[in-house]
C-alpha cells in the first residue's frame, strides 16, 4: 500500500506535465515561424482588437472590464515605448556619452520586449 507522495503518485501526475510541455513547445514553434512578419502581427493585433472594440458596442456591455483592459494595455505601451535603462535617473559623474572608441555603442533597448507586449 503506497502513501501519499508516493512512486505511484508521480507516475498518476507525469502525462499532465507531459503534454503542458508539448503545447508550451507546439506555441513557441509558432512563435518562431511568425517572429519575422511584424507586419501582420500587428495588423492581425488590430483585427482583433476592432472586433473586441465592434462586439461591446454592439453588445451595449463589457464598459468597466474594457476600461481595466484599456489600463493594462496603456500600461504595456509605455512599458514597451520606454527605454530600459533612464540615463536622466542614473547617477554618474562623468558625461553620458562615449568619448573613446572602445566604448560600445548601445542602442535603444525597450524595457518591455515586442514579444511580451
Amino acid at each position: 500500500m503506497e502513501g501519499i507522495g508516493g512512486d505511484g503518485a508521480s507516475v498518476a501526475s507525469r502525462p499532465l506535465p507531459q503534454s503542458g510541455h508539448g503545447t508550451w513547445r507546439m506555441y513557441q514553434y509558432y512563435l518562431d515561424k511568425t517572429t519575422p512578419h511584424t507586419t501582420y502581427r500587428w495588423i492581425g493585433t488590430l483585427v482583433i482588437a476592432a472586433i473586441y472594440c465592434l462586439r461591446v458596442y454592439f453588445v451595449q456591455g463589457f464598459y468597466i472590464v474594457s476600461y481595466g483592459l484599456g489600463i493594462y494595455l496603456l500600461n504595456l505601451l509605455i512599458g514597451f515605448l520606454s527605454p530600459l535603462v533612464d540615463l536622466e535617473l542614473e547617477v554618474s559623474d562623468g558625461p553620458l556619452l562615449s568619448m573613446k572608441g572602445s566604448d560600445e555603442f548601445k542602442p535603444f533597448i525597450r524595457r518591455l520586449p515586442e514579444f511580451k507586449l
